[in-house]
């Protein structure tokens, strides 16, 4: 029994090693607090997470911290340096939202990012078939998706900067300076823990409507709440992606499978010129039902709405 503990403790405290190097390689400071999602995930798992903690609080070198945003936010504050963990400050909670709210921005791109994808795929296989009403909608859907991406990018940017104001003044190791500097950054960039809040709240209101979204848009293909010529920009670039493939002989040939079972031959470059430039996107626009753009009109944030 005592040989297990044995191994047990070395098991752990390599692991825990293993830990604090990776944070050191990330983090210049000689301390560091990351949350509990991330730390579980550098672990392998809430188990291991759970025993590597239990180590590194009993070494005197971790600290569990938490705190209430709307959301339960966990997080740990871990000693880079041989020294014990300084003690939870006021400061340290602020950061741990900041770092979690960074976390969840990203994670949001990430998934804005993978639907703008599939909506490209999906516009120059409907180009390749010669369906232009599909074309526009998927067209449409990827300025959308464009726009709630900067929006999320622009808030995700404003955060790092006041986090990396925080992180370059306790550097420092001075914490008072540390906290006027965040106060002060706050102040420049026009942000505060409030605002990070309504900002995450819209966010996650368009999280919830989005298949609402999306159903709407497979039922009605309406989005006069953008430009034409920003879908004739998307069209051109489609465009021309896919008058380089087709310039490829190795590139095999899109059909679409009609209600006769028969299949359409891969429309050639000069058609789908022609058909891209006879497609008048004013008059579809103005005769199809504005359901989408209602919805929008009626949201405190379009761009994550409509996303």
């Amino acid at each position: 029994m005592l040989e297990d503990n044995v191994i047990l403790t070395a098991l752990l405290k390599e692991k825990a090693s293993e830990i604090i190097k990776l944070l050191s390689e990330s983090h210049w400071t000689s301390s560091c607090i990351v949350t509990m999602r991330k730390f579980q995930d550098m672990c392998g798992g809430p188990n291991e997470a759970s025993a590597v903690l239990s180590y590194l609080s009993g070494q005197g070198k971790a600290q569990y911290l938490s705190v209430n945003k709307k959301e339960f936010i966990e997080g740990i504050k871990v000693s880079l340096s041989p020294a014990p963990v300084p003690t939870i400050s006021s400061l340290d909670f602020d950061v741990l939202h900041l770092i979690w709210t960074i976390e969840k921005l990203q994670r949001q791109i990430d998934l804005i990012d993978q639907r703008y994808e599939i909506s490209r795929k999906s516009a120059l296989a409907s180009l390749k078939s010669g369906n232009k009403k599909m074309a526009l909608r998927n067209a449409r859907e990827m300025k959308l998706t464009s726009e709630s991406r900067e929006k999320c990018t622009s808030l995700l940017n404003r955060v790092e900067e006041l986090l990396n104001a925080i992180m370059n003044a306790e550097s420092t190791k001075k914490v008072t300076e540390a906290i006027q500097i965040g106060a002060q950054a706050m102040k420049q960039n026009r942000i505060t823990v409030d605002e990070v809040d309504l900002c995450l709240e819209e966010l996650e209101e368009s999280i919830d409507s989005q298949k609402q979204v999306e159903k709407a848009l497979e039922s009605t293909p309406s989005y006069s709440g953008i430009e034409d010529e920003d879908v004739e920009e998307e069209f051109k670039k489609l465009e021309f992606e896919v008058g380089s493939e087709n310039l490829q002989p190795s590139v095999p040939g899109i059909g679409v499978c009609g209600t006769s079972g028969e299949t359409d031959n891969l429309v050639s470059t000069d058609s789908l010129s022609d058909a891209l430039s006879n497609l008048k996107l004013q008059d579809y626009s103005q005769s199809q039902v504005s359901v989408v753009a209602t919805r929008t009109k009626g949201s405190k944030n379009p761009t994550l709405e409509a996303a």
